[in-house]
């Protein structure tokens, strides 16, 4: 006798909350909740999709970000995420995430520098964060959400606390986003 193949589809452990960087409307319909990390060239990718998703479906998406630096094969993904925390500190962490997304192949620490300076950031305060540790803990915290929701790699996307089993392009996001939305 064969028992029935049991599906079971990953949900978002670690619920949003007032401490998440938030993008879009607070009462969206759907909110997309991304684990990245800034090195990785799928999560870039993912990036510039979910601009996309964000401008076409602008009243429908609220975008979170968390942190899942996957350090052991990005050498800069943890501080780079420490400096988003450093900048978002100043109330910047939007801008510096668009910044390490769009200067992937700069987040050695004199290129990650010249960004924070970019933004009008003091780049020796957000040094001097970064080495001390000060944002390791929130950075953490997303990551060990990432690890009880489910995330093994990255980019991973939650719609509504369900995981996104689909694609990444920005048919497939904008597909799953009506489908939620239209539910």
């Amino acid at each position: 006798m064969t028992t029935p193949l049991q599906v079971t589809v990953a949900r978002l452990r670690a619920p949003v909350s007032g401490a998440d960087h938030v993008r879009g409307p607070v009462d969206a319909p759907v909110t997309l909740v991304e684990y990245a990390d800034f090195q990785c060239v799928h999560c870039g990718a993912a990036y510039r999709n979910l601009r996309e998703v964000q401008r076409q479906r602008a009243e429908l998406v609220r975008l979170v970000f968390r942190h899942f630096p996957i350090a052991n094969v990005h050498p800069y993904a943890e501080s780079a995420a420490q400096i988003a925390e450093a900048a978002g500190r100043r109330g910047r962490f939007w801008e510096m995430h668009d910044w390490l997304f769009e200067h992937q192949d700069q987040l050695d620490p004199v290129h990650l520098s010249l960004g924070v300076e970019q933004l009008g950031v003091s780049a020796d305060d957000v040094g001097g964060e970064v080495e001390g540790q000060v944002h390791a803990d929130r950075v953490r915290q997303d990551f060990v959400g990432g690890i009880l929701s489910g995330v093994t790699g990255v980019p991973a996307l939650f719609v509504n606390d369900d995981c996104h089993e689909g694609g990444h392009s920005v048919a497939d996001l904008l597909a799953a986003v009506d489908l939620v939305a239209n539910a």
